[in-house]
């Protein structure tokens, strides 16, 4: 083992935090899993969008709810398993690691359930396959989550998070365009297949060649199923600014999902395109979106590292919330591209520093556990944005589809966006280990 190796695996006494910095090719093994994760869901809405939309599933006039409904189970497995897999991964001891054996299971177990969304022709069985999807993909995700607070030093995390940003909306490109490649071709089987070879591809880059962190945190003779458990207990009540945070987040995704789980209904009803058009029309939508992510991801980063955390959120979400409105008041394509690019460069911007906030700010022992309840906004972020969003779009929209259903739904993300920036402002941005060791003082008599 190189020295640079050994230093990078010594860690903070008191704080649990990496002191030794990592190799640059290290911070992208560790952040590219995250593309093959992202792809999944990206893809995986836009294809069922697609199919209710223009297959005959369900009436056209109920596409939002039955979109809300095929989701809402795997969104509650999702908001369960992460955190409670994630929480057992900072006890686990293997061959691989504590981290690894779980990123593994779960890519597979990906593949299959894909396959069974892919081959089913009913709405309950392909739900069923998708609750089946959340529970091997949150499985992998909960563990995985903790790789940075386990292995990355202070002076790295802008840089690591602007990394994990980058992975993800990358991710989130390419699902789309494997998505809306299979909606113009009617190819949604093939597409689905697709999501899962690029979600394998990618974890064996971290299975294989990304190093473990600190050992394992002692059972104590405890049963696993306290360890389980202790992912739910009330201590996390007192993390006042981890609460805050992943409210906030609930906010911000919830309208950035608006956008790009309703995109297929945005384009066929409100620009009135046809099957083949809304395919073809979504990819350089989705490249606008990728463009202004890639520009603003990494000096957003840099950019926190300097003036704070929190003020770069907060300006993330005014160009967010001016990106939304765009595309939810523009009478042609050209005007919802540019609210399209300025959404992307807010959630190139919101991604990057949101993660290094978080990471910031929870326990670094216990990290497992923390950011898979972050997962509770993230997941269910995408399902709400559809059931009150999708509901919106019906209601207003009505049995005619109008294409004031769509826009309806976009306003509401507008206001989503302010919320978030609002629920921010109680968030002690300071890193943990900047405060937690400083004595308390000792009363006097």
């Amino acid at each position: 083992m190189s020295e640079q190796i050994k230093d990078s695996l010594e860690v903070d006494g008191g704080s649990g935090r990496p002191t030794g910095r990592l190799p640059n090719r290290e911070l992208v093994r560790m952040s590219l899993y995250w593309l093959g994760l992202s792809s999944i869901f990206a893809g995986l809405s836009f294809i069922m969008a697609g199919r209710l939309e223009f297959t005959g599933l369900v009436e056209k006039a109920d596409a939002g709810r039955a979109l809300f409904l095929v989701s809402i189970s795997g969104a509650i497995i999702a908001v369960i398993v992460q955190p409670t897999i994630g929480s057992i991964s900072d006890y686990t001891i293997s061959r691989w690691g504590r981290r690894k054996p779980y990123i593994f299971i779960g890519s597979v177990l990906d593949v299959v359930f894909l396959i069974g969304i892919a081959s089913s022709n009913s709405l309950i069985a392909i739900a069923a396959f998708i609750a089946l999807l959340q529970f091997s993909s949150n499985f992998a995700q909960g563990p995985f989550q903790g790789y940075v607070p386990d292995l990355v030093p202070a002076p790295q995390v802008g840089t690591a998070s602007a990394l994990v940003g980058l992975m993800q909306v990358l991710g989130v490109v390419s699902g789309y365009t494997i998505a809306a490649i299979a909606v113009a071709l009617h190819q949604y089987e093939l597409g689905l297949v697709a999501l899962g070879v690029l979600e394998l591809a990618t974890m064996l880059s971290v299975v294989l060649r990304v190093r473990e962190g600190p050992a394992p945190k002692s059972r104590g003779g405890r049963p696993w199923r306290a360890i389980a458990a202790e992912a739910w207990g009330t201590d996390i009540l007192r993390e006042r600014s981890f609460l805050w945070l992943v409210a906030s987040r609930l906010a911000i995704l919830m309208g950035g999902s608006v956008l790009t789980s309703l995109a297929v209904f945005y384009l066929a009803r409100t620009m009135g395109l046809s099957e083949q058009d809304t395919g073809l029309v979504f990819i350089p939508l989705v490249g606008l979106v990728a463009l202004g992510t890639v520009a603003s991801v990494v000096p957003a980063a840099r950019i926190s590292d300097r003036v704070g955390r929190k003020r770069v959120i907060w300006t993330s979400c005014a160009i967010g919330a001016l990106g939304l409105a765009l595309v939810a008041a523009a009478p042609n394509l050209p005007l919802a591209f540019l609210g399209a690019l300025l959404y992307g460069i807010s959630a190139g911007t919101f991604l990057a520093v949101d993660w290094a906030l978080m990471t910031d700010i929870i326990p670094k022992a216990s990290s497992g556990r923390y950011m898979g309840l972050s997962n509770v906004a993230t997941a269910s972020a995408g399902v709400l944005a559809i059931a009150v969003g999708g509901t919106l779009m019906d209601v207003v929209g009505g049995p005619g589809l109008d294409g004031s259903g769509p826009r309806a739904a976009l306003w509401m993300a507008v206001v989503l966006m302010g919320f978030g920036a609002i629920l921010l402002r109680p968030v002690d941005e300071r890193r943990r280990e900047d405060y937690s060791l400083v004595p308390t003082p000792v009363p006097t008599t």
